[in-house]
């Protein structure tokens, strides 16, 4: 591959990364296309990649062969490896003679080297302290990697841990944006029903909004529930709900 070509590859492969990173985001494409890219583009055989589940444990969440599939599941299993590492302590991990240098890590070099993976270059997916997980990428020959194949495999990885942290951090704005639209509504909802119930029962506001709470409270509903049928007049006893701020007087 000439130098030209290559410096194309490393543009298109970025591109790719980072077109996934689209409306309808999906982070399994993503985290898959991001392994592809990377065994595709570097000068290594397969990848791998782990994710943390939400109670900070590794999962396999993507890999480019059955082989990767079955070393990062004994990795995964003993708890122990490269990956695993790099994860933890936020750093890359090169093991650059398997046979030589994995003993740290007896269950996953066994794995790796039935394998037939000689050589394993782990990087985490980390921004700013966050540390998502971490890719692992195999290769069937000794060696570590050059230092601009770590600079490109760690760029791809920042790229993918960016998307899904802006994903998370759109998904949580929306939520907080429905939270905030439904407050919003439920706001309305009790203003219309205190006036149902001061046109009715003759009540202050106050003494409205006061019946609306210890007759939600009295029943076990929410007191947006109850402003809802009060306005909407679909409540079994507007009387009722009258009574309980009269008892709280």
């Amino acid at each position: 591959m000439s130098e030209k070509t290559r410096e194309h590859r490393i543009a298109d492969a970025f591109v790719i990364v980072a077109d996934t990173l689209t409306a309808d985001f999906d982070i399994i494409d993503l985290l898959h296309t991001l392994v592809n890219e990377c065994v595709e583009l570097l000068d290594v055989d397969a990848g791998g990649l782990l994710l943390a589940d939400e109670t900070g444990e590794l999962q396999l969440v993507a890999s480019t062969s059955e082989q990767a599939q079955f070393v990062e599941v004994i990795q995964l299993s003993a708890g122990a490896g490269p990956c695993v590492d790099s994860f933890r302590q936020g750093v890359s991990v090169t093991v650059a003679d398997m046979e030589r240098d994995g003993g740290a890590w007896p269950g996953f070099q066994a794995a790796a080297l039935g394998q037939g993976f000689h050589a394993v270059f782990a990087t985490p997916m980390r921004l700013r302290g966050h540390i998502l997980g971490a890719m692992n990428l195999f290769s069937r020959a000794s060696g570590a990697p050059t230092q601009q194949d770590a600079m490109i495999a760690q760029a791809l990885a920042d790229i993918a841990t960016i998307g899904i942290l802006q994903e998370r951090s759109i998904r949580e704005t929306h939520i907080l944006n429905e939270q905030l639209q439904r407050a919003l509504d439920s706001r309305v909802l009790i203003e219309q029903a205190k006036g149902v119930l001061a046109a009715v029962g003759s009540l202050d506001m106050d003494e409205a909004f006061t019946a609306l709470r210890s007759y939600a409270r009295s029943h076990r509903m929410s007191l947006r529930d109850v402003a809802q049928q009060v306005a909407a007049r679909t409540i079994g006893d507007i009387a009722e709900v009258i009574a309980a701020a009269r008892a709280a007087r």
